[in-house]
């Protein structure tokens, strides 16, 4: 079985789709938006598991805080330090083994982001 996407819903969605277009380089794969439904579907390709951004208003993204999603940057450091210079709050590097190194950040909604 395949999995197709991650929801997200918030009451940031302008924001929400800066974070994973600019910061995260994901590309916008379908977009509903022009049939008058504020969802957006992002992912590095097509065909790819998915970030689903879904506007709703009134969301007040408590249940975002539960949520994490982990994406491989190729270079923790210099994407920790990119997102510091970006005035993000960002995690301590953690290095469990020897060859792992990753950190935390919030998106604009909540989720917690891990980058690898």
């Amino acid at each position: 079985m395949k999995m197709l996407q991650i929801t997200i819903r918030t009451n940031k969605f302008e924001e929400e789709l800066v974070f994973y277009k600019e910061i995260v380089g994901l590309m916008i794969v379908r977009d509903l938006r022009e049939k008058g439904r504020g969802i957006v579907f992002l992912a590095d390709s097509e065909g790819d598991t998915c970030i689903e951004i879904i506007d709703t208003p009134n969301a007040d993204d408590a249940g975002n805080r539960l949520l994490s999603i982990g994406f491989d940057c190729g270079d923790a450091d210099k994407m920790r330090e990119k997102l510091i210079a970006l005035g993000m709050e960002v995690s301590p590097i953690e290095s469990p083994v020897p060859y792992v190194r990753f950190f935390f950040v919030k998106d604009p909604a909540g989720v917690t982001v891990q980058f690898m």
